[in-house]
């Protein structure tokens, strides 16, 4: 079932998603080479308690933590680790989830570690890019489809990157996880019709080679939590927000930096009239 929410909902998940915004706007700062992964684990647990919030990953399914870290060829559901340094050259992403007064939020981001490859540099800007794309694609009367195919479209045909098939985007509100199923690829002018008041997120993982990915499994053999890595070993970038569907157009609830995300939407709706999505 998918609910609308109101403007009182949008409200609260707006509060909940500038807590998770202010965990990625210090990691800015924290995430340097030298650093464990589990570092980035303490920060973020700290920061949304000292901010009147839960993290919403802690307990779900069984998992022990407020952070998803994934560094390189890590996909996602990537644990953090305090044997994992990480290196000058890495990219490494995080992804976590806010409750705040019972209002749910979710974004992951990738971070350059130090001085990174003009190609890692690439991954990035052509997977943050993506996300926007989607997000522009994010109007009232438009289908899934269509954030699906832009993506696709963009990552794949254009830039020759592999666009994860398997892991996706969701509604979100009021659990982490709510219908609908948002594709990262597709075809234009197919699913499921979007209205005013649906909270999605949006979060391409790119890969640098193949699409597809396979389950890893920890090295300590009395965590059973698996994650995924590139069936290649490619490296793996992403970026997500959470969003809601207005009848003035997206609003990002996730957002770091509104001067930025104005200059991506921008350039992602020329991109798509130029192209014809």
């Amino acid at each position: 079932m998918i609910t609308l929410k109101s403007a009182r909902e949008i409200e609260g998940m707006r509060e909940s998603g500038k807590v998770l915004a202010g965990v990625h706007l210090g990691l800015r700062d924290l995430i340097k080479p030298g650093i464990s992964s589990f570092e980035i684990e303490t920060f973020a647990n700290d920061y949304i308690l000292a901010h009147g919030a839960t993290p919403s990953e802690k307990g779900f399914e069984g998992y022990k933590y407020a952070t998803c870290v994934d560094v390189n060829e890590e996909v996602a559901h990537g644990t953090p680790r305090r044997d994992l340094i990480l290196k000058d050259g890495d990219i490494v992403k995080v992804d976590l989830t806010v409750n705040k007064n019972g209002y749910e939020s979710d974004s992951c981001w990738s971070y350059a570690v130090g001085e990174v490859s003009q190609e890692t540099k690439d991954l990035m800007d052509v997977t943050k890019k993506a996300l926007y794309l989607g997000i522009a694609q994010s109007e009232v009367g438009k289908r899934l489809g269509d954030i699906g195919f832009a993506i696709e479209d963009f990552t794949e045909n254009k830039h020759h990157y592999g666009d994860v098939r398997e892991l996706i985007g969701h509604g979100i509100q009021p659990t982490m996880h709510e219908q609908p199923d948002v594709l990262h690829y597709g075809d234009k002018g197919e699913g499921l019709r979007l209205k005013a008041g649906m909270t999605i997120t949006i979060e391409p993982m790119i890969n640098e080679g193949t699409w597809k990915i396979k389950d890893h499994q920890l090295a300590d053999k009395n965590d059973p939590w698996v994650y995924y890595v590139s069936a290649d070993g490619s490296w793996s970038s992403q970026y997500e927000h959470t969003l809601a569907i207005t009848e003035d157009g997206p609003e990002i609830l996730t957002s770091q930096d509104a001067k930025e995300d104005a200059e991506l939407l921008a350039w992602a709706r020329q991109y798509i009239k130029d192209n014809n999505y």
